[in-house]
């Protein structure tokens, strides 16, 4: 059986003895999606990558249903790369479904972990009594039919409107290939797990160091989800971003970078 590392296609670069920073992709999308982000911390960190097992170049065949059925099985393969890799004071970077994967890491093995950087999160994105996700059942239903129905045909539709910007067509353009790349069954899949989770009981419980950044118009996770996690995460920092869209990791880098490098230096 091929090792965590293998299997998540981790990749290490930067300060061998500097602060761990390790950054998570979202959903469809692989470590590739830090390409403008992950350098600049290369000068004074120990940078890790990996692409989720099921996405990017990570190894298909160790994808398994039952594993990956619910979030805390990423979490688990989070933990086990700080612990192959001999890792604390990890600086956790996770975009967009990512953010509640770092959670769940956290509440996993706190140990590890020296801080959390949360972009995009949303610990439930269907509205439910007086807490607004953004989103009602019926439209995730919707959503979930068509990638059913349609990978590649939701994949174009969706990937846009996901990574805002309409000025900026290559960049939805860039989305929409790795969502079209990532295999039907598992999109499926993980857009289930991603899509009718929720976190929002895990939040309190987590005694570390938070950033959270939040993006102006982004439909996948509004500002009032955001103020949320804010809200229900103690001591935590929340940062504006004038970044527009879902993704400011490729449509606004610089902000994103210094953002995070406020929050470590503060």
């Amino acid at each position: 059986m091929a090792s965590v590392l293998e299997r998540n296609r981790v990749t290490v670069r930067g300060v061998r003895s500097g602060r761990p920073i390790m950054f998570a992709h979202g959903f469809g999308c692989d470590q590739e999606m830090w390409r403008f982000v992950a350098p600049d911390f290369e000068v004074d960190h120990r940078v890790v990558l990996f692409d989720h097992v099921g996405s990017g170049n990570s190894d298909l065949s160790a994808y398994d249903p039952d594993t990956y059925g619910s979030l805390r099985g990423y979490a688990t393969d989070v933990v086990d790369i700080c612990r192959e890799l001999e890792l604390t004071d990890v600086v956790f970077v996770g975009h967009s479904v990512s953010s509640m994967i770092g959670a769940l890491a956290y509440l996993q093995a706190p140990e590890l972990f020296g801080a959390l950087v949360m972009i995009g999160p949303s610990p439930r994105y269907i509205d439910d009594g007086d807490y607004v996700g953004g989103f009602s059942r019926a439209d995730i239903v919707d959503l979930l039919d068509s990638l059913d129905s349609n990978h590649l045909g939701w994949s174009t539709q969706m990937a846009p409107v996901i990574m805002g910007n309409p000025e900026r067509p290559e960049l939805g353009e860039e989305l929409t290939n790795s969502f079209c790349r990532t295999d039907p069954d598992i999109a499926r899949q993980f857009a289930r797990v991603t899509f009718l989770s929720d976190n929002r009981a895990d939040l309190p419980g987590l005694d570390v160091p938070t950033l959270i950044l939040q993006c102006s118009e982004d439909v996948i996770a509004p500002d009032v989800v955001g103020a949320y996690v804010h809200e229900q995460i103690p001591g935590s920092v929340l940062t504006h971003l004038a970044a527009t869209g879902h993704c400011p990791n490729l449509s606004a880098p610089e902000e994103t970078t210094s953002a995070i490098r406020a929050f470590l230096s503060g």
